[in-house]
């Protein structure tokens, strides 16, 4: 090998250090148990109809879903609602995010009471 193909890769490795170094700066490794609830990445793509919603108001992350399964280091099973039967419930964890479980997320249920001509009073909650 000739000097100058040697001090070639010598800078490559160098660069390659170093944007080594800026990638694991913001890198964390993700773990979760049995039993943990996470949201789920949908990815959006220009154009698609996701849940309901088109473009940029369409949601990136859904659930929370409880984690059925470890199946490996980055591959977890996930319980998904019947309404989403026909997708693979197994993702890697790149695409799963953490939840954590807060009191004020759950939203009680209330009945609304109709009269017989099926009117209703609105009271401030």
């Amino acid at each position: 090998m000739t000097e100058n193909m040697k001090l070639i890769q010598q800078r490559l490795k160098i660069a390659q250090s170093r944007q080594k170094n800026y990638a694991d700066i913001r890198r964390r490794d993700q773990e979760y148990k049995v039993g943990d609830h996470v949201f789920v990445k949908v990815t959006p793509m220009k154009g698609q109809m996701r849940f309901g919603v088109k473009g940029k108001l369409a949601p990136r992350n859904i659930g929370p879903y409880e984690i059925l399964e470890k199946i490996n280091l980055v591959t977890y099973r996930v319980a998904l609602p019947l309404v989403m039967e026909h997708m693979h419930n197994v993702f890697r964890v790149s695409m799963l995010q953490d939840y954590l479980r807060d009191s004020l997320h759950v939203i009680e249920l209330t009945y609304v009471l109709l009269k017989d001509d099926y009117k209703y009073e609105e009271w401030p909650i």
